[in-house]
């Protein structure tokens, strides 16, 4: 991995993927989404900080923990500007994230268990759907592949 010298205070948008380990494109997309940001030399090239390496770093590690992009940038939002997230910054935002991880993750449990008994066809007249029609509210009032709503008669 390429060194990036001391005196240097600014990366170009290769170097910041060279270091990040992210591609070109993504540092596109997350600067169009707010999550990092550069300034533009006179010949319109992409300049940023050396801070934004960490930015990146923890936008990564919240993406694999399936934390959205814009929880993220309001995390990120959320720090003085221009500051590197610090460890510490990293365990309040995370703690924030916990209860909706757990969440996911008990969701995710009860469609593994359950995944057997669902032939995934998204009937709603099963007795049981645990993928499509959890507890099976309307199996007893309605059958079919799909539930029609009744909106009253439509206007012409």
């Amino acid at each position: 991995m390429p060194q990036i010298p001391e005196k240097v205070h600014e990366l170009t948008v290769g170097q910041l993927a060279d270091r990040s380990g992210v591609a070109v494109s993504a540092l596109h997309f997350y600067e169009s989404k707010g999550l990092i940001t550069s300034r533009r030399t006179s010949g319109n090239q992409r300049r940023y900080h050396r801070d934004t390496l960490r930015r990146v770093a923890f936008i990564r590690a919240s993406q694999r923990v399936g934390i959205p992009l814009s929880t993220i940038r309001e995390a990120l939002d959320s720090l003085p500007e221009e500051r590197t997230p610090t460890r510490e910054d990293w365990a309040r935002l995370s703690e924030g994230w916990r209860s909706e991880l757990d969440e996911r993750i008990k969701q995710l449990g009860r469609l593994r268990d359950h995944l057997t008994d669902c032939i995934g066809c998204g009937c709603l007249s099963l007795d049981t759907c645990v993928l499509s029609n959890p507890d099976d509210v309307f199996g007893e009032r309605h059958s079919g592949s799909r539930l029609l709503v009744d909106r009253g008669p439509r206007k012409r």
